[in-house]
C-alpha cells in the first residue's frame, strides 16, 4: 500500500500540475506587458458607460461582479491575498478525483485499507498544494495586465502582493514541493512531479509559453483530467494491492465522461473574461461567438453526456453499472445543469460568473457520484 500511496500521489501531482497550470488562455507575451493601447480608454470608446466603474456587460459593476466565480474573495487581510493567490478551486477537482478513484478501488478490496498511509498522504497533499501555488502564481505574474480587467480581485492585480513577493512565493513553493517529494517519495515520483511543474511553468513563462496554442492546451486539459488522472489513480491502487490489470467499465466511463466535462470547463472558463480578452487581443470562443452561444453549446454538450450516461445505466448489460444511482444521479445532475443555464443572463457579469461557478459545482458532484456507480 505504500507503493499505492506513491503512485496515487504521482498521478495526482502530475495531473494537478498540468490541469491547474494549463487553465489560463493564451494571452500575453511578456510579464506584465500592457494590453494594446490604453485598455480603459479603448473600452470607453467601444461602449458608453453609466459609471466610472463600468461592467464589461453593459451595467454598473457591483461587488459581486468584481469577485470570483468559484472562490470566496471576502476574507480580509493577508490571509485573503494568499488564499486568492493559490486559486484553491483549481485543485479541488483534482483532489476530489483522486479521492474518488482511491475509494472506488478500495471499495472493491476493503481489506487493503490501512491508516499507515496517512502520514505519507499528508506529505503528498502538501506537495500538491505547493505545486499548484507555483503554477497558478507564475501564471498570475505574467497575466497581471489582463487580470486587472478580468480578475481585479487577484492579489497581484489588486496590488496586495507585489511581483517581487509573488516571485518569492512561487519559487519558495517550487523549491518546497520538490524537496517534499524528493524526501518522501521514489525517484520516479520525483521525476514525474518535476516534469509536471516544468510543463506548468513553461505554460506561462516565455519563450516557450504553451498558452499561445489554445487547441493544444485544451486537449491537454481534457486528456489529463479525463484520462490520466482517473485511469492512473484507480489502476495504480490495483497494481499496488496486487490485483491484476482489468478493464473496468466504470473507470472507462468516468474517464470518457470527465474528458468531455474538462472540455466544457476549458470553454466556459473564458465566459466571464470576454471583455479583458478582447481588449488584450486574446482569441477565445467567447470573444468570437459571444457569451450566450458558447454557454448554450457547452451546456448542450454536457447535457448530451448526461443523457448518454443515463442511457448506459438503463440499457447496458446487467452487472456493468449500478443502475439506480447511475441513472437517477445523472438525471438529477442534468436537471441542475438546466436550471444553471436557465438562470444565465448573458448581459450580467455576476450572472455569468454564477453560471461558471455552477459548472464547477457539477464537476465536483460528478466525482461524488463516481464511487456509487
Amino acid at each position: 500500500m505504500a507503493r499505492a500511496s506513491r503512485m496515487i500521489v504521482a498521478f495526482c501531482l502530475v495531473s494537478c500540475s498540468l490541469a491547474t497550470g494549463l487553465r489560463a488562455r493564451p494571452q500575453l507575451g511578456r510579464a506584465a506587458a500592457p494590453c494594446r493601447g490604453s485598455v480603459r480608454s479603448d473600452l470607453r470608446r467601444a461602449r458608453p458607460v453609466a459609471a466610472a466603474s463600468a461592467s464589461p456587460f453593459g451595467a454598473p459593476a457591483d461587488d459581486e461582479e468584481l469577485g470570483s466565480a468559484v472562490e470566496n474573495t471576502q476574507i480580509s487581510g493577508m490571509a485573503n491575498a494568499l488564499y486568492k493567490f493559490v486559486r484553491p478551486h483549481t485543485i479541488r477537482g483534482t483532489i476530489l478525483a483522486a479521492c474518488a478513484g482511491v475509494v472506488r478501488a478500495l471499495i472493491e478490496h476493503p481489506s487493503a485499507i490501512s491508516l499507515r498511509l496517512v502520514p505519507q498522504a499528508l506529505q503528498g497533499l502538501l506537495a500538491l498544494l505547493l505545486g499548484n501555488a507555483w503554477i497558478v502564481g507564475v501564471n498570475q505574474i505574467y497575466d497581471v495586465e489582463v487580470d486587472k480587467i478580468n480578475k481585479p480581485f487577484l492579489p497581484i492585480a489588486a496590488g496586495e502582493i507585489s511581483p517581487r513577493v509573488a516571485w518569492v512565493l512561487c519559487l519558495g513553493a517550487l523549491a518546497g514541493g520538490l524537496l517534499t517529494v524528493h524526501s518522501a517519495f521514489s525517484p520516479l515520483i520525483f521525476g514525474l512531479y518535476a516534469l509536471g511543474l516544468g510543463v506548468g511553468g513553461a505554460y506561462s513563462v516565455p519563450p516557450i509559453q504553451l498558452k499561445r496554442f489554445p487547441v493544444a492546451a485544451g486537449l491537454i486539459i481534457s486528456s489529463v483530467r479525463g484520462f490520466l488522472l482517473n485511469f492512473g489513480v484507480y489502476y495504480a491502487v490495483r497494481e499496488a494491492i496486487g490485483v491484476p490489470f482489468l478493464w473496468n467499465p466504470v473507470v472507462c466511463f468516468i474517464a470518457a465522461f470527465m474528458t468531455v466535462f474538462a472540455a466544457v470547463i476549458a470553454v466556459t472558463k473564458d465566459l466571464p473574461d470576454v471583455l479583458g480578452d478582447a481588449a488584450c487581443a486574446v482569441s477565445t470562443f467567447a470573444t468570437r461567438f459571444g457569451v450566450q452561444p458558447v454557454a448554450r453549446g457547452a451546456c448542450t454538450a454536457l447535457g448530451a453526456a448526461y443523457a448518454v450516461a443515463t442511457a448506459l445505466a438503463l440499457f447496458a448489460p446487467a452487472g456493468l453499472f449500478r443502475r439506480l444511482p447511475m441513472a437517477v444521479g445523472h438525471m438529477l445532475l442534468a436537471v441542475k445543469l438546466l436550471r444553471t443555464y436557465r438562470r444565465l443572463d448573458a448581459t450580467s457579469l455576476g450572472s455569468v460568473k454564477r453560471f461558471y461557478g455552477g459548472i464547477w459545482e457539477l464537476f465536483y458532484l460528478q466525482y461524488c457520484l463516481y464511487p456509487l456507480i
